[in-house]
């Protein structure tokens, strides 16, 4: 397809000015939409247990942790925003998947784990993504159920019906052929982070001003007092994980970068794109969760805004919590389009005569005009979003869920593969002073991974321990 649109430009002798020098529709992006699809991508339902993540390690680990993975994410980043073209970063031929960086320059076997791990933790977001939409489309209903009744009122609603809700939204939008289409949805979604974020941050700091000073220590939880030591060890390994999960978005940079314009270069954008990013999502990650211990100290709820560590003013904590709803809606469709486009091309390139895989009407549509149909992408992504609820609704577990997807990704997609890339494209020697620091790093996150994945499994275990699925919450 990509050959014959490339033919079809040079036909006249001369270059369409509507293609790409890849033959395919030309790129807009800007370091804008770039910065803006980043910072949806990483400011999510991560934030939203940070307060709970400092708690478990007080003031000294808690910020110290979150600086770390804020710095290796940058860095990896960096190195990974290089590996959209090659050989050459600026002139090499495109790779327009994170998987496609990874094969050109690993070769075909670590493609194939790569794409395992990648694709799973797609998957494993948006099953979280749409655990959180729920959990917050039901605090803005208890939220005015405690404002009408009182704060002691028995407020219940179904986490089911409003992951149904959530389903048929994003059904909608997935019809959306691709992720060139969405930069509207992506500028949208990160404000309404920033916002909620805000909001978060405001109530923090008036709780402070108006409670007296909660208990709070240099080394969070107390052991014989809030937990016990086998807690203490197991939640701190799961706080490693929550915050690792707040900076998952590596997975989908390359997707990113290819929405780039070609000039100034894709990569030197994509660097300051993510420095934009990070350093966005770090400082109000930094405040969120300092600030939301500081308010409630080591009894942080795992979801501060959910969580009702919040009660007044009710229209507040309802905005926020609406902001939420906004964003997740734009982050599922940013993290879930990779999914789409990896096994749509995967079966087009299998049945390439299969007219119900391969063929598209132009329809029309209001206030959209035309519009790519396709049966085939109506059923496909329709049964995946479907099959995401489901298993949300069987396990809508939000800190040791979200603690599970991070420790189980940040390694080998944030660093693993960036690094490795890294060495491959610039020829690094072995035994030289870079390849020694980058296999400490390596090593070390690995090691730290690990750790918050077991914390991670122990939490789920307690949770499903008392848990009824589908029960009224």
């Amino acid at each position: 397809m990509a050959i014959e649109a490339f033919e079809m430009a040079e036909q006249g002798g001369a270059l369409r000015t509507d293609l790409d020098d890849d033959g395919r529709p030309k790129r807009t992006g800007t370091l804008y939409t770039a910065s803006a699809h980043i910072i949806t991508a990483v400011i999510g339902s991560g934030v939203l247990s940070l307060a709970w993540a400092i708690a478990q390690l007080g003031w000294i680990v808690g910020p110290s942790v979150l600086v770390a993975f804020s710095l290796i994410t940058w860095f990896c980043s960096s190195l990974l925003a290089d590996c959209y073209r090659t050989p050459d970063p600026v002139h090499g031929k495109r790779n327009y998947t994170y998987g496609d960086a990874v094969r050109a320059n690993l070769g075909v076997f670590k493609y194939r784990l790569c794409a395992l791990a990648q694709y799973s933790n797609l998957v494993g977001v948006t099953v979280g993504y749409t655990i959180t939409t729920a959990i917050s489309m039901g605090a803005i209903k208890k939220s005015n159920c405690y404002h009408k009744y009182g704060h002691n009122a028995t407020c219940e609603i179904s986490d089911t019906t409003n992951i149904m809700i959530f389903a048929v939204i994003q059904i909608i939008l997935s019809q959306m052929p691709n992720f060139h289409k969405l930069w509207w949805l992506s500028i949208v979604a990160a404000v309404m982070s920033i916002a909620y974020s805000t909001i978060g941050l405001g109530l923090s700091i008036a709780r402070i001003a108006e409670h007296p000073p909660v208990k709070t220590s240099l080394t969070g939880v107390e052991i014989g007092v809030d937990v016990t030591a086998s807690q203490k060890v197991w939640r701190t390994f799961q706080s490693l994980g929550d915050i690792a999960f707040a900076y998952s978005y590596s997975n989908v940079l390359i997707e990113i970068q290819d929405t780039l314009r070609s000039s100034p270069p894709e990569n030197v954008v994509m660097k300051k794109a993510s420095f934009i990013g990070v350093s966005t999502t770090t400082l109000f990650y930094m405040l969120c969760g300092v600030l939301g211990y500081a308010a409630f100290g080591n009894n942080a709820p795992g979801n501060f805004l959910t969580g009702f560590g919040f009660y007044e003013p009710f229209w507040l904590v309802d905005f926020a919590n609406a902001c939420i709803v906004i964003h997740l809606v734009g982050a599922y469709q940013v993290f879930c389009q990779p999914i789409f486009q990896f096994i749509e091309g995967y079966i087009s390139n299998r049945y390439p005569d299969n007219r119900f895989i391969n063929t598209e009407h132009i329809i029309s549509l209001p206030l959209i005009g035309k519009f790519p149909f396709s049966l085939f992408r109506l059923v496909w992504r329709t049964l995946y979003v479907i099959l995401t609820a489901i298993i949300a609704m069987i396990f809508p577990f939000f800190n040791a869920l979200l603690g599970f997807i991070g420790a189980l990704s940040f390694w080998p997609l944030t660093v693993y593969f960036p690094i490795e890339m890294y060495k491959a494209q610039a020829r690094e020697t072995k035994f030289t002073n870079n390849f020694g620091w980058l296999n400490t790093l390596c090593w070390a996150v690995l090691l730290v991974s690990l750790l918050a994945a077991c914390g991670s499994v122990e939490g789920l275990v307690e949770a499903l321990a008392h848990y009824k699925p589908f029960k009224v919450s």
